[in-house]
């Protein structure tokens, strides 16, 4: 499949991969630090080849083969990325599947297009974890590190360590979406599992009774780690991107 580039309002030149087929496109959103070329986007890529479906995955900005670097963006950066993929690459309704970061990147999403979205998965979203895991969890030493060098280092379980900027942690404060209305009128299927280092359970449970939906289930899955990315995970994606397909 030919890598192709859009180039956005913003200034920032986004990669993305676009399968054509049957609407609603599937957008899948990825995970912090992570790229399209990851497991579960690739894997759901051929999925929705073989089902017919239309499918989008691409780099934020800072990720990938994007432009920028990591340590430039932010949370609302990357709403943007994706509202500006979204706006410029696909027509009509569309299946939001976001991993992790994508989570909340998902439910940014469902705030600035709701008529947009015929329904929505999440796999260990992780919305306003700039608040509740970065800034919650720093002791006073980094906190202060964080105001006077505007950055911290934390070591990651799955790459090098990350570098966590004061812009990142103050758009973060812009863009929370546990602190106020959310409202997802569409059906949703959120997916997590149990033995989930980075993302915690209790997350998925605050989201479920925020946000008001008619239609909302989540999916525990024991033993399952933030990855969530063997055959039987995989398959519990497609299975809630197909129940949606046929509400």
């Amino acid at each position: 499949m030919t890598l192709k580039f859009l180039d956005t309002p913003t200034g920032r030149r986004i990669a993305y991969h676009q399968t054509a087929g049957a609407g609603p496109v599937i957008v899948f959103l990825g995970g912090l630090k992570s790229d399209m070329e990851g497991t579960k986007a690739v894997h759901l890529e051929e999925w929705a080849k073989r089902q017919g479906y239309a499918f989008l995955r691409f780099d934020y900005s800072g990720h990938g083969q994007s432009s920028n670097t990591f340590e430039e963006g932010c949370i609302g950066d990357w709403h943007e990325d994706t509202l500006n993929v979204v706006t410029a690459l696909t027509d009509g309704p569309i299946i939001p599947v976001g991993s992790s970061m994508g989570g909340w990147q998902a439910l940014l999403l469902a705030r600035a297009v709701p008529d947009r979205i015929k329904g929505m998965v999440t796999i260990a979203a992780a919305p306003d974890f700039t608040e509740d895991s970065y800034w919650a969890g720093f002791s006073q030493s980094q906190k202060a590190e964080l105001d006077s060098k505007g950055q911290v280092e934390l070591p990651s379980d799955y790459m090098e360590p990350y570098i966590v900027t004061k812009r990142m942690v103050e758009n973060g404060r812009e863009n929370l979406v546990l602190r106020s209305e959310l409202a997802l009128p569409f059906p949703v299927r959120c997916l997590q599992g149990t033995a989930d280092a980075a993302v915690s359970t209790e997350t998925a449970l605050r989201l479920m009774e925020h946000a008001m939906c008619d239609d909302m289930r989540l999916t525990l899955v024991k033993e399952a780690d933030h990855r969530f990315s063997d055959v039987a995970c995989l398959t519990l994606i497609e299975q809630a991107i197909s129940e949606i397909y046929a509400l």
